[in-house]
């Protein structure tokens, strides 16, 4: 059995990460384990890369030494085909957000996205009512989500995505995973329909994020009896959850599922077993720097 590493090189992939708290995030609960670890950006827009250039970039880290790589948009389902091996969650959703290097130099992608997601939605939104949820954004971030919400039980769930065939598909790979009649899609000249009808509705699109700012869709088709689970978390406070608030909804930020995420990446990552309560408190402190 190979030692563990004496130090840690990470990274993150992804368009405009600068503003990303992983670093941070791995870091701060790195030296509450005396561990040394780096964390690295490796910001695509930066390097002048594009999301087809993922997996070349992985396959540079890998042979540089790094341990480890965070994955995030947009390049959580281009990375697959590139690497080495998946967990069953990564092959199941076709989405990888971490991958790991092995001792042998093989790459092992696997997803936190959903389990993070479920655990933020079970602590932040508990006792919303889940029998009609739409969910805005069917990509890497979506694919994960929506499998949180099938598995915690959510009875239908409809995608809508700017890009048709993308959320069909994911509905497709949700019906044959979870049953008939779990997930479909709908295009977007219907959403002011669905959630006029709908209990809640996930958003898993970039749009509010610091490089994207704005509403994925006009505020007049927010309810008070919708609830909002965003999963963007750099501004935890997206313009979309304001006007949420404003109306008396139930709101989710995205800082409990980057927290819960990374927590078991970092379990991934070394070994070590994180304090997720210990690194929410760290996310609160970081989004007030």
């Amino acid at each position: 059995m190979n030692p563990p590493p004496s130090s840690y090189l990470l990274g993150l992939i992804g368009s405009g990460i600068g503003p990303s708290l992983s670093y941070a995030l791995h870091e701060r609960e790195a030296d509450h384990h005396s561990l040394r670890l780096l964390y690295r950006s490796l910001d695509l827009d930066r390097l002048g890369l594009g999301a087809d250039d993922v997996g070349d970039l992985v396959r540079t880290a890998g042979l540089l030494g790094y341990n480890g790589l965070n994955i995030t948009y947009p390049g959580k389902q281009k990375v697959v085909p590139h690497l080495d091996g998946l967990s069953e969650d990564a092959k199941a959703l076709g989405a990888v957000n971490t991958v790991v290097f092995g001792a042998d130099g093989r790459s092992w992608g696997h997803n936190t996205d959903w389990s993070g997601f479920a655990q933020s939605f079970t602590q932040g939104l508990e006792g919303v009512p889940t029998r009609e949820v739409v969910q805005l954004g069917a990509g890497g971030a979506g694919a994960a989500v929506a499998h949180a919400m099938l598995t915690l039980g959510a009875d239908r769930l409809t995608l809508v995505d700017t890009d048709p065939s993308r959320a069909s598909a994911l509905a497709a790979q949700l019906t044959a995973r979870f049953g008939p009649d779990r997930a479909g899609a709908a295009p977007r000249k219907e959403l002011a329909t669905l959630l006029a009808a709908a209990d809640g509705l996930v958003h898993a699109t970039p749009t509010g994020m610091a490089h994207h700012p704005g509403l994925p869709f006009p505020a007049q088709l927010l309810h008070p009896e919708l609830w909002i689970a965003d999963v963007v978390y750099r501004p935890l406070d997206t313009e979309l959850l304001r006007e949420a608030r404003a109306l008396g909804c139930r709101t989710l930020d995205g800082g409990g599922m980057a927290v819960h995420q990374a927590a078991h990446a970092f379990r991934l990552f070394t070994g070590y077993e994180p304090d997720p309560e210990r690194m929410l408190a760290h996310m609160a402190t970081l989004v007030t720097e």
